[in-house]
């Protein structure tokens, strides 16, 4: 079931020179970001992101109906299912679900919903067996989904098991992250990543192991909690002490990728070179990722991956979070660690203290203010949202948004204009030209 790609070395021995030109580019793009007094000449100004976003029924119905049904979610890690017969149900998208395991190693996903009288066919959150039993009438499935037995079959007549198998649901894998997709006409997921999936290889995502998972509900729309995380415009005011001295801001580098996705990489202050982040990055690990690069050990690095996905990637730890919506305004934030093989033993936890019992302070300065920043949304003084350029990933995202769920689907006080031009979409990278014209 894990995605297969080249071993790391293989792929470092075939384009060692074209990564070394990528870190010169993405090192020199730090100086030009540094360096600029304006936002780059060809990129457009940024319209107003509506306000009804965030507060409109509207815009909320069309969300869960045309982006969380139809966009590649992460649902599970494979050690919360290791071995054939081991099951687990998900209903983060608003969708009865269960993960199986199956005997050929595959991870499948079932719509958890007996095709007898709709009774969920699990009913405990995890566990482990050899078919899947409705409680309600016994109806027994494999772990395939395929329908294997009913009670007293005498009483029906002429009933066709082969029409009778469990509801699936598109499920693919990265490594031992596995995805699922309601829409059974969606690209696959390494489409849907594009070339994050070579850039995500240095990261071993098929060997890392789960080390935490917890989930926090919170008082905000879910877009107003994951935005916190996809800039870092606010950093000198809401995290002055935790996040400011390990990176420089004015240096941040922005990609944006097709499909919505998006990527910062920040390098730290240079009031201190010789500074020691290790306390900070290593966060008690116990083992690190070798084959992680000099970007990823040197800089704070972020993936956003469409649509409600955030992530730092480090040589420690894999740390995922999570952005579920449960209502215009609020939300469930889940937040993951996955690192490299520590033994045995408790492994590191990147976001929580003391095993789930808060937020760690980085996210508690960003999610408390979510709750007034929500209250402040719902007022008529809020009008809409005036981007920056560094905040330009916001955009991206809003104008993707708009594209999955049908330009002409969406009323035309909620729509975002389309002005970031491919252009701005990677591999293009015009601030190169204009670095070069300087």
């Amino acid at each position: 079931m894990a995605t297969q790609f080249p071993s790391h070395n293989k792929r470092l021995g075939e384009s060692e020179q074209m990564e070394q030109q990528e870190i010169q580019t993405l090192r020199a793009l730090m100086e030009y970001e540094a360096a600029r007094t304006a936002p780059p000449k060809s990129f457009p100004d940024l319209p107003d992101i509506p306000a009804g976003r965030y507060t409109d029924p509207r815009f909320f119905e069309l969300e869960h109906a045309e982006i969380f049904k139809k966009s590649w979610l992460f649902a599970a890690h494979l050690d919360e299912i290791p071995e054939p017969g081991c099951y687990m149900t998900w209903e983060q998208a608003g969708e009865p679900v269960v993960l199986v395991h199956t005997e050929a190693g595959e991870v499948k996903a079932f719509y958890n919903v007996c095709s007898h009288r709709g009774a969920p066919v699990v009913t405990e959150p995890k566990g482990k067996r050899l078919r899947l039993t409705c409680k309600y009438h016994g109806w027994s499935y494999s772990l395939d989904g395929n329908l294997k037995a009913i009670r007293d079959p005498e009483d029906f007549r002429a009933l066709d098991f082969s029409c009778r198998s469990l509801s699936g649901i598109r499920c693919e894998a990265f490594g031992k992250f596995i995805f699922v997709n309601f829409d059974p006409d969606a690209i696959g997921l390494l489409d849907w990543l594009g070339p994050i999936t070579d850039e995500w290889q240095e990261f071993q995502f098929d060997q890392c192991r789960l080390s935490a998972r917890h989930s926090f509900d919170l008082d905000c729309n879910w877009k107003i909690a994951m935005e916190a995380n996809t800039e870092v415009y606010h950093v000198p005011n809401i995290h002055p002490t935790t996040v400011a001295p390990l990176l420089d801001h004015r240096r941040n580098v922005n990609t944006l990728y097709a499909n919505g996705h998006g990527r910062m990489v920040a390098p730290p202050p240079r009031i201190d070179e010789k500074q020691d982040a290790e306390s900070t990055r290593d966060v008690g690990a116990r083992a690190e990722i070798a084959t992680v690069g000099e970007i990823a050990r040197t800089c704070i690095q972020s993936y956003g991956i469409f649509p409600n996905w955030v992530s730092q990637l480090t040589e420690f730890v894999l740390a995922p979070l999570l952005f579920w919506p449960n209502g215009i305004n609020k939300c469930r934030l889940e937040c993951w660690t996955i690192a490299p093989d520590w033994g045995d033993g408790e492994g590191p936890d990147y976001w929580t203290v003391n095993n789930g019992e808060r937020l760690c302070d980085i996210l508690l300065e960003d999610t408390e203010f979510g709750t007034q920043i929500q209250r402040s949304m719902e007022s008529p003084g809020f009008k809409g949202v005036p981007l920056s350029y560094q905040e330009a990933r916001i955009y991206h995202w809003n104008q993707n948004a708009d594209r999955m769920i049908g330009l002409d689907k969406i009323p035309a006080d909620l729509a975002v204009r389309q002005v970031i031009g491919e252009e701005w979409v990677h591999p293009n990278e015009p601030r190169i030209t204009e670095m070069t014209e300087q």
